[in-house]
């Protein structure tokens, strides 16, 4: 069971990245279509931390589930919308990934 709360926090992760890009697809919740599908995206999201939290301590796979949307949402940031990056920012990024290794990898479960 631990296995799928793992899948379900690497899933809540991927779809915080999703609903933060969608975010600023909203236009400040002014554009319908992206507006709904950001909502969605965020129940989804929550959702799933849930599912995650049957099993997983809270402290955690909030962790993961944060440093997996900030990672991403950055990276996406840099990839998808042509945002500065610079090398002490990208470190960064990296040692946040690093900290969420650490977590899974140092986890009891």
């Amino acid at each position: 069971m631990w296995r799928m709360s793992w899948f379900y926090l690497f899933l809540a992760g991927l779809t915080e990245i999703a609903w933060a890009i969608g975010l600023k697809q909203t236009m400040g919740w002014t554009r319908l279509w992206p507006s709904v599908i950001t909502a969605a995206l965020m129940i989804l999201s929550f959702f799933l931390l849930s599912q995650a939290l049957k099993t997983l301590p809270l402290g955690t796979a909030y962790a993961v589930w944060t440093g997996i949307g900030a990672a991403g949402t950055a990276l996406a940031g840099i990839f998808f919308f042509g945002e500065p990056r610079h090398a002490a920012q990208l470190l960064c990024i990296a040692m946040i990934v690093g900290g969420v290794v650490g977590l899974k990898v140092l986890s009891p479960l």
